[in-house]
């Protein structure tokens, strides 16, 4: 047994903080090893530099777009050490759509997928025989004012994204028309004649603020049509409403597809004093078996196919699982170039911008196509990271 103290971080929300919690505490019944987890806020999670934290913390949970930034900054330990190749596999297999590769970059491993997400469909079963399976009956429920869509940054950007997969045309990563022009101006468009019917305090909502207001006593919102899944909110008792979580309402006709994979991964400090007993507890809380048993339990939202096929898990949860993962397995990975995290906030901005000030759809997108090529670094140029999301 050892007696080494670790140190984590993760982010503030039951979903992320508890499953850290209680699976440090069998590790450490089962290896002698401390972990010691604080929490910043859902912002400062998508903000912070992650730099700075992986100076301070051995572990650290983090998204995928910033693994282009941590390569840059060489401040996070790759994961894919000699002699596990047969327990990466393994994790690799039990990938739910696109998570585990999400975080490869450079031909390296730099976190391992523990919690998976994409934006789906929360909605009110006390309130709808079922949740809406296209567009035209989201907007239905919108005139009645029964609709709210989380646009704060950097989510008005993850909606945009969405929308443009579901209609066929996701962007791309190449260094001009990161979003094809005729179906950016459309999913602007879509965007716009939602946001007039939602109240305005959308623009400042993130899918916290959304799904608090959903489950509260007295709530008249049925349905968020676009918002990360959050499994806390469909288990009995969490809120004093439950909430249910379906597929995307689709705006073409390809079924739920290009939804913006979101989720957390758990990545080890390049500048750990510890640094091969932290990675021994990635790989540990990311296996199937830790997934599907005590990080469901805790509350945690696995992102490991044992979890998502599992019955128990699934009737715990309200068959969040299952009723949501065609939609995790047709998501679309951002961009995760050095350069992308500060492209998605000016990104948003320009798109709530536009919302609001109900600018012109082709000319947001020109400037959403313009912002993607200035977040590369000039040829020759030396390229730095950005350090806010």
């Amino acid at each position: 047994m050892s007696d080494v103290m670790l140190k984590g971080m993760t982010w503030s929300h039951p979903r992320g903080y508890d499953p850290m919690v209680a699976c440090s505490a069998l590790w450490k019944q089962r290896t002698g090893v401390n972990i010691e987890w604080d929490k910043r806020s859902l912002q400062d999670f998508e903000s912070f530099p992650v730099e700075e934290l992986a100076r301070a913390y051995d572990l650290i949970v983090i998204d995928h777009p910033h693994v282009g930034q941590i390569t840059a900054e060489n401040c996070l330990a790759p994961l894919d050490v000699v002699g596990r190749e047969a327990e990466r596999a393994a994790l690799a297999a039990g990938s739910v759509g696109r998570s585990y590769p999400s975080y490869n970059w450079q031909g390296r491993q730099w976190a391992f997928p523990i919690d998976t997400a994409s934006q789906v469909q929360a909605w009110r079963p006390d309130m709808l025989s079922a949740a809406p399976a296209n567009w035209s009956d989201v907007l239905d429920l919108a005139r009645q004012g029964r609709v709210l869509l989380p646009l704060r940054p950097p989510h008005s950007l993850m909606t945009f994204y969405t929308l443009a997969g579901n209609l066929g045309r996701p962007a791309v990563e190449g260094p001009s028309d990161h979003v094809n022009p005729a179906t950016g101006s459309r999913v602007f468009e879509v965007m716009r004649e939602i946001a007039a019917l939602i109240d305005p305090a959308c623009l400042g909502m993130d899918p916290i603020d959304v799904l608090e207001d959903m489950a509260g006593s007295g709530s008249r919102i049925a349905c968020a049509p676009l918002i990360y899944g959050y499994v806390s909110y469909a288990i009995a008792g969490f809120r004093s409403s439950r909430l249910a979580f379906a597929d995307i309402p689709s705006v073409g006709d390809a079924g739920p597809v290009g939804s913006a994979l979101g989720g957390t991964g758990i990545a080890v400090s390049a500048f750990s004093n510890a640094m091969q007993k932290a990675i021994d507890f990635a790989y540990w809380i990311a296996s199937g078996e830790v997934q599907r048993g005590p990080y469901a339990a805790a509350g945690g939202q696995p992102s490991h196919a044992a979890a998502w096929d599992d019955a128990a898990v699934n009737a715990a949860a309200g068959n969040f699982y299952k009723d949501t993962r065609p939609t995790l397995e047709g998501a679309w990975v951002r961009p995760r170039h050095d350069g992308y995290m500060a492209f998605q906030q000016a990104a948003s901005d320009r798109i709530n911008l536009g919302l609001i000030e109900k600018h012109d759809a082709d000319r947001v997108v020109a400037d959403l196509n313009r912002l993607f090529v200035e977040s590369f670094p000039a040829p020759g140029a030396a390229g730095g990271g950005p350090e806010t999301n």
